[in-house]
């Protein structure tokens, strides 16, 4: 469970993400973007690489909590993690400092295991919810594995969209709804 001090370090690491991008973020920047000394940040945190896995690891676990969620009926279900995915807070450096940790996993094996157990579970949740709704009726007939697929790749693409050209996750959502609508006969406007 973290602190009050290591929550903010946590989000001052945030910023300073979105403001000096990965390689220049140093635990000095981070201070900075606080109220919390390096040496405070050296206590918490040995290496920057610890503090970056922590930070991945609060992203993850905020974004899970959005996106897994309890519903009564399963077109409610991939409503809310629509919803949950497509949010736009222009507050939150989540889709920036996402988007910083993703261009390193190539070289880091550890946040390249976190993206792909985090697109793992994001496919899980969706291809449950399309499962089940198939099995409900609600859905069409479809390959819920193939859906999943496609709509994670999308939102993927999506993030790419909204972080590196300023289009709005709107746009990106209009495109799996579209597609949804299309393979699972599912008007999404009808559930929300």
């Amino acid at each position: 469970m973290a602190t009050e001090t290591t929550d903010a370090i946590i989000r001052a690491t945030g910023r300073s993400l979105c403001e000096h991008g990965y390689a220049d973020l140093t635990m000095q920047r981070i201070a900075e973007e606080s109220e919390v000394t390096t040496a405070a940040i050296h206590y918490h945190f040995d290496t920057k690489e610890e503090l970056l896995n922590a930070f991945l690891d609060d992203l993850i676990d905020r974004f899970e909590r959005d996106v897994v969620v309890e519903a009564s009926d399963p077109p409610t279900q991939l409503t809310a993690v629509l919803d949950a995915v497509f949010a736009a807070d222009p507050d939150d450096e989540f889709p920036v400092a996402l988007m910083e940790l993703k261009a390193q996993a190539p070289y880091h094996e550890t946040y390249r295991q976190r993206f792909v157990d985090l697109d793992e579970r994001l496919r899980s949740v969706i291809e449950t919810a399309v499962d089940d709704g198939i099995e409900a009726g609600h859905f069409e007939a479809s390959d819920p594995a193939a859906v999943a697929r496609f709509v994670t790749t999308a939102i993927n693409g999506g993030h790419v969209r909204t972080v590196a050209l300023g289009e709005s996750p709107t746009e990106t959502r209009r495109v799996v709804e579209r597609y949804l609508d299309a393979e699972l006969g599912w008007r999404p406007e009808a559930t929300a």
